[in-house]
């Protein structure tokens, strides 16, 4: 299945930005993180589809996952 992996903020450095990636059914959040090689300490918020998720949520063919390292300001 195709699913839309978006990286924001400092995720991207040395990253990508947006990237199409197949995986099998069934694949989760948590999976996927490790699958693109992001040490799971630096995502605290996810998002499929613009709603917020766990990494225990499965992605679905067409998912649109967007990952966010913490973010400060004030």
């Amino acid at each position: 299945m195709h699913v839309t992996v978006k990286l924001f903020a400092t995720l991207r450095k040395d990253r990508f930005d947006i990237k199409e990636v197949d995986v099998p059914e069934g694949t989760t959040v948590g999976e996927m993180i490790q699958r693109v090689g992001i040490p799971d300490t630096e995502v605290t918020l996810v998002f499929i589809n613009g709603h917020h998720r766990l990494t225990d949520a499965k992605l679905t063919h067409g998912d649109t996952l967007a990952l966010f390292p913490p973010i400060g300001g004030g």
